[in-house]
Protein backbone atom coordinates (compact mmCIF):
# COMPACT_ATOMS: atom_id res chain seq x y z
CA UNK A 1 0.00 0.00 0.00
CA UNK A 2 1.33 3.54 -0.79
CA UNK A 3 2.71 5.46 2.18
CA UNK A 4 0.05 8.21 2.00
CA UNK A 5 -2.68 5.54 2.13
CA UNK A 6 -1.36 4.21 5.39
CA UNK A 7 -1.71 7.70 6.92
CA UNK A 8 -5.44 7.95 6.01
CA UNK A 9 -8.44 6.27 7.58
CA UNK A 10 -9.35 3.00 5.93
CA UNK A 11 -12.58 4.48 4.56
CA UNK A 12 -10.66 7.08 2.55
CA UNK A 13 -8.07 4.76 0.95
CA UNK A 14 -10.33 3.84 -1.99
CA UNK A 15 -10.81 7.55 -2.74
CA UNK A 16 -7.11 8.29 -2.73
CA UNK A 17 -5.84 5.44 -4.94
CA UNK A 18 -7.55 6.57 -8.22
CA UNK A 19 -5.57 9.84 -8.04
CA UNK A 20 -2.55 7.95 -9.36
CA UNK A 21 -4.23 7.25 -12.78
CA UNK A 22 -3.40 10.58 -14.54
CA UNK A 23 0.26 9.73 -14.13
CA UNK A 24 -0.03 6.25 -15.57
CA UNK A 25 1.79 5.28 -18.84
CA UNK A 26 -0.44 5.55 -21.99
CA UNK A 27 -1.75 2.25 -23.23
CA UNK A 28 0.21 0.73 -26.16
CA UNK A 29 -2.99 0.73 -28.27
CA UNK A 30 -3.29 4.49 -27.80
CA UNK A 31 0.31 4.99 -28.98
CA UNK A 32 -0.34 2.89 -32.06
CA UNK A 33 -3.39 5.05 -32.83
CA UNK A 34 -1.63 8.40 -32.37
CA UNK A 35 1.53 7.56 -34.33
CA UNK A 36 -0.10 7.46 -37.79
CA UNK A 37 -1.83 10.79 -37.13
CA UNK A 38 1.46 12.41 -36.21
CA UNK A 39 3.07 11.02 -39.38
CA UNK A 40 0.25 12.36 -41.58
CA UNK A 41 0.56 15.80 -40.01
CA UNK A 42 4.33 15.81 -40.57
CA UNK A 43 4.03 14.75 -44.20
CA UNK A 44 1.33 17.35 -44.81
CA UNK A 45 3.58 20.10 -43.48
CA UNK A 46 6.42 18.91 -45.72
CA UNK A 47 4.19 18.81 -48.79
CA UNK A 48 3.45 22.55 -48.49
CA UNK A 49 7.04 23.55 -47.76
CA UNK A 50 8.86 25.11 -50.76
CA UNK A 51 11.50 22.93 -52.37
CA UNK A 52 14.99 24.19 -51.56
CA UNK A 53 18.18 23.46 -53.43
CA UNK A 54 20.88 22.30 -51.00
CA UNK A 55 23.52 23.85 -53.28
CA UNK A 56 22.36 27.38 -52.38
CA UNK A 57 21.48 29.30 -49.22
CA UNK A 58 17.72 29.81 -48.91
CA UNK A 59 16.97 33.57 -48.77
CA UNK A 60 13.28 33.79 -49.74
CA UNK A 61 11.80 36.74 -51.60
CA UNK A 62 8.12 37.69 -51.30
CA UNK A 63 8.08 38.80 -54.96
CA UNK A 64 6.70 35.63 -56.54
CA UNK A 65 3.57 33.77 -57.57
CA UNK A 66 2.56 30.55 -59.30
CA UNK A 67 3.89 29.72 -62.77
CA UNK A 68 1.23 30.26 -65.44
CA UNK A 69 0.40 28.30 -68.59
CA UNK A 70 0.83 30.13 -71.91
CA UNK A 71 -1.12 27.85 -74.25
CA UNK A 72 -4.58 26.24 -74.43
CA UNK A 73 -4.99 22.94 -76.29
CA UNK A 74 -8.35 21.74 -77.64
CA UNK A 75 -8.97 17.98 -77.93
CA UNK A 76 -11.86 15.71 -78.73
CA UNK A 77 -12.31 12.57 -76.66
CA UNK A 78 -13.06 10.12 -79.51
CA UNK A 79 -15.35 8.29 -77.09
CA UNK A 80 -19.10 7.75 -76.79
CA UNK A 81 -20.05 9.47 -73.53
CA UNK A 82 -18.96 11.90 -70.85
CA UNK A 83 -18.85 9.11 -68.28
CA UNK A 84 -16.60 7.02 -70.49
CA UNK A 85 -14.24 9.99 -70.88
CA UNK A 86 -14.31 10.81 -67.16
CA UNK A 87 -13.29 7.23 -66.44
CA UNK A 88 -10.48 7.34 -69.01
CA UNK A 89 -9.16 10.73 -67.89
CA UNK A 90 -8.90 9.44 -64.32
CA UNK A 91 -7.21 6.19 -65.28
CA UNK A 92 -5.65 5.39 -68.66
CA UNK A 93 -6.24 4.73 -72.33
CA UNK A 94 -4.62 2.12 -74.57
CA UNK A 95 -1.26 3.92 -74.39
CA UNK A 96 -1.06 4.77 -70.70
CA UNK A 97 -2.27 7.22 -68.07
CA UNK A 98 -3.94 10.37 -69.36
CA UNK A 99 -5.76 13.40 -67.99
CA UNK A 100 -6.88 16.91 -68.91
CA UNK A 101 -7.67 20.02 -66.96
CA UNK A 102 -11.26 20.22 -68.27
CA UNK A 103 -13.87 18.12 -70.04
CA UNK A 104 -16.95 19.67 -71.65
CA UNK A 105 -20.00 17.54 -72.41
CA UNK A 106 -22.26 17.84 -75.44
CA UNK A 107 -24.80 19.61 -73.23
CA UNK A 108 -22.21 22.22 -72.22
CA UNK A 109 -21.58 20.96 -68.70
CA UNK A 110 -17.98 21.50 -67.66
CA UNK A 111 -15.90 19.19 -65.48
CA UNK A 112 -12.50 20.05 -63.97
CA UNK A 113 -10.17 17.11 -63.38
CA UNK A 114 -6.81 18.83 -62.73
CA UNK A 115 -6.12 22.16 -61.05
CA UNK A 116 -5.00 24.94 -63.42
CA UNK A 117 -1.56 25.20 -61.81
CA UNK A 118 -0.90 21.47 -62.08
CA UNK A 119 0.53 19.63 -65.10
CA UNK A 120 -2.13 17.46 -66.75
CA UNK A 121 -1.07 14.60 -69.05
CA UNK A 122 -2.96 15.57 -72.19
CA UNK A 123 -0.53 16.71 -74.89
CA UNK A 124 2.23 14.14 -75.12
CA UNK A 125 5.11 14.51 -77.54
CA UNK A 126 5.04 17.48 -79.88
CA UNK A 127 6.22 21.02 -80.46
CA UNK A 128 4.54 24.37 -81.01
CA UNK A 129 7.03 27.06 -81.98
CA UNK A 130 9.66 27.04 -79.26
CA UNK A 131 7.42 25.17 -76.78
CA UNK A 132 8.73 21.61 -76.57
CA UNK A 133 7.09 20.44 -73.31
CA UNK A 134 3.43 21.06 -74.12
CA UNK A 135 2.06 19.63 -70.88
CA UNK A 136 4.15 21.96 -68.73
CA UNK A 137 3.07 25.05 -70.67
CA UNK A 138 -0.60 24.45 -71.36
CA UNK A 139 -4.18 23.93 -70.25
CA UNK A 140 -5.84 20.90 -71.85
CA UNK A 141 -9.57 20.97 -72.69
CA UNK A 142 -11.31 17.80 -73.86
CA UNK A 143 -14.61 17.97 -75.74
CA UNK A 144 -17.00 15.02 -75.58
CA UNK A 145 -17.12 14.09 -79.28
CA UNK A 146 -16.72 10.85 -81.20
CA UNK A 147 -14.51 12.41 -83.88
CA UNK A 148 -17.18 12.03 -86.59
CA UNK A 149 -20.07 14.23 -85.40
CA UNK A 150 -20.46 18.02 -85.48
CA UNK A 151 -19.77 19.78 -82.20
CA UNK A 152 -22.94 20.73 -80.32
CA UNK A 153 -23.69 24.49 -80.14
CA UNK A 154 -24.14 24.30 -76.36
CA UNK A 155 -20.71 22.70 -76.08
CA UNK A 156 -19.01 25.47 -78.07
CA UNK A 157 -20.88 28.15 -76.09
CA UNK A 158 -19.55 26.57 -72.91
CA UNK A 159 -16.04 26.36 -74.35
CA UNK A 160 -16.08 30.08 -75.23
CA UNK A 161 -17.06 30.96 -71.67
CA UNK A 162 -14.23 28.81 -70.32
CA UNK A 163 -11.71 30.31 -72.76
CA UNK A 164 -12.73 33.80 -71.64
CA UNK A 165 -12.18 32.83 -68.02
CA UNK A 166 -8.81 31.16 -68.60
CA UNK A 167 -7.35 33.85 -70.84
CA UNK A 168 -8.47 36.58 -68.45
CA UNK A 169 -7.64 34.95 -65.14
CA UNK A 170 -4.37 33.26 -66.19
CA UNK A 171 -3.38 35.96 -68.69
CA UNK A 172 -2.95 33.47 -71.53
CA UNK A 173 -2.66 35.28 -74.90
CA UNK A 174 -5.90 34.87 -76.84
CA UNK A 175 -4.02 33.85 -79.96
CA UNK A 176 -2.48 30.89 -78.10
CA UNK A 177 -5.40 28.49 -78.56
CA UNK A 178 -4.49 25.48 -80.74
CA UNK A 179 -5.61 21.95 -81.51
CA UNK A 180 -3.87 18.76 -80.48
CA UNK A 181 -3.19 18.00 -84.13
CA UNK A 182 -1.51 21.37 -84.69
CA UNK A 183 1.55 20.53 -82.59
CA UNK A 184 1.49 16.73 -82.96
CA UNK A 185 0.42 16.21 -86.60
CA UNK A 186 2.13 12.84 -87.00
CA UNK A 187 0.21 11.34 -84.06
CA UNK A 188 -3.13 13.13 -83.70
CA UNK A 189 -6.05 14.42 -85.75
CA UNK A 190 -8.17 16.08 -83.04
CA UNK A 191 -10.14 18.24 -82.82
CA UNK A 192 -10.44 17.50 -86.55
CA UNK A 193 -11.87 19.24 -89.62
CA UNK A 194 -15.37 19.63 -88.11
CA UNK A 195 -14.22 21.83 -85.24
CA UNK A 196 -15.52 25.44 -85.66
CA UNK A 197 -12.28 27.41 -85.43
CA UNK A 198 -13.90 30.35 -87.24
CA UNK A 199 -16.46 30.70 -84.47
CA UNK A 200 -13.68 30.83 -81.88
CA UNK A 201 -11.91 33.47 -83.96
CA UNK A 202 -15.11 35.54 -84.17
CA UNK A 203 -15.13 35.54 -80.36
CA UNK A 204 -11.47 36.60 -80.25
CA UNK A 205 -9.63 33.30 -79.73
CA UNK A 206 -6.96 31.68 -81.84
CA UNK A 207 -5.54 32.93 -85.11
CA UNK A 208 -7.64 33.50 -88.22
CA UNK A 209 -7.02 35.41 -91.43
CA UNK A 210 -8.95 38.57 -92.18
CA UNK A 211 -11.38 38.02 -95.05
CA UNK A 212 -10.14 41.01 -97.04
CA UNK A 213 -6.43 40.20 -97.06
CA UNK A 214 -4.85 40.23 -100.54
CA UNK A 215 -3.29 37.22 -102.28
CA UNK A 216 0.18 36.12 -101.25
CA UNK A 217 2.97 37.88 -103.17
CA UNK A 218 5.10 36.05 -105.76
CA UNK A 219 7.78 33.87 -104.20
CA UNK A 220 5.89 33.50 -100.91
CA UNK A 221 7.14 30.41 -98.99
CA UNK A 222 4.22 28.59 -97.30
CA UNK A 223 6.48 26.25 -95.36
CA UNK A 224 8.34 29.12 -93.77
CA UNK A 225 4.99 30.66 -92.88
CA UNK A 226 3.82 27.43 -91.22
CA UNK A 227 7.00 27.33 -89.15
CA UNK A 228 6.55 30.98 -88.14
CA UNK A 229 3.04 30.25 -86.94
CA UNK A 230 4.34 27.37 -84.80
CA UNK A 231 3.80 24.20 -86.82
CA UNK A 232 6.55 21.54 -86.70
CA UNK A 233 7.90 20.54 -90.13
CA UNK A 234 9.33 17.11 -89.32
CA UNK A 235 6.66 15.47 -91.49
CA UNK A 236 5.44 18.01 -94.03
CA UNK A 237 2.53 15.93 -95.31
CA UNK A 238 1.18 15.57 -91.75
CA UNK A 239 1.66 19.28 -91.09
CA UNK A 240 -0.20 20.20 -94.28
CA UNK A 241 -3.08 17.95 -93.26
CA UNK A 242 -3.23 19.61 -89.83
CA UNK A 243 -3.23 23.06 -91.42
CA UNK A 244 -6.04 22.09 -93.82
CA UNK A 245 -8.11 20.62 -90.97
CA UNK A 246 -7.72 23.81 -88.96
CA UNK A 247 -8.16 26.50 -91.62
CA UNK A 248 -9.95 24.83 -94.53
CA UNK A 249 -11.89 21.95 -92.99
CA UNK A 250 -10.69 19.50 -95.64
CA UNK A 251 -8.07 16.82 -96.34
CA UNK A 252 -6.35 18.37 -99.35
CA UNK A 253 -2.78 17.21 -99.93
CA UNK A 254 -1.36 20.25 -101.77
CA UNK A 255 -1.31 24.03 -101.37
CA UNK A 256 -3.64 26.17 -103.44
CA UNK A 257 -3.90 29.95 -103.85
CA UNK A 258 -6.32 30.28 -100.91
CA UNK A 259 -3.89 28.41 -98.64
CA UNK A 260 -1.15 30.85 -99.60
CA UNK A 261 -3.41 33.84 -98.94
CA UNK A 262 -4.33 32.45 -95.52
CA UNK A 263 -0.72 31.75 -94.56
CA UNK A 264 0.41 35.16 -95.74
CA UNK A 265 -2.32 36.78 -93.66
CA UNK A 266 -1.50 34.72 -90.58
CA UNK A 267 2.12 35.84 -90.68
CA UNK A 268 1.10 39.50 -90.72
CA UNK A 269 0.36 40.08 -87.00
CA UNK A 270 -1.97 43.06 -87.38
CA UNK A 271 -4.15 41.16 -89.83
CA UNK A 272 -4.07 37.69 -88.27
CA UNK A 273 -5.11 38.59 -84.74
CA UNK A 274 -8.91 38.47 -84.20
CA UNK A 275 -10.47 41.32 -82.27
CA UNK A 276 -12.00 40.23 -78.93
CA UNK A 277 -15.76 40.66 -78.61
CA UNK A 278 -17.22 42.48 -75.58
CA UNK A 279 -17.74 40.07 -72.71
CA UNK A 280 -18.84 40.43 -69.09
CA UNK A 281 -16.04 41.51 -66.76
CA UNK A 282 -14.36 38.71 -64.84
CA UNK A 283 -12.46 38.93 -61.60
CA UNK A 284 -8.80 39.79 -62.25
CA UNK A 285 -5.99 38.12 -60.38
CA UNK A 286 -3.30 40.16 -58.70
CA UNK A 287 -0.17 41.06 -60.75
Amino acid sequence: MPFFARLQPTSQVSKMVPMTRPFSTPAPSRIRWLAPLALVALLGACAHAPQRNPLAEWVPSPNQDLRRPILIVIHYTDQDSVQHSLDTLRSHNSKGKVSAHYLIGRDGKRYQLVSDERRAWHGGAGRWGTITDINSASIGIELDNDGKSPFAPAQIDSLLLLLEDLCTRLRIPRTQVVGHEDFAPTRKVDPGPLFPWKRLADAGFGRWPAADTPPAPPGFDPWQALALIGYPLDDRAATLRAFHHHYRGNDATAFDAEDLRILHALTQPAQARPQPQPTPALEQDVP
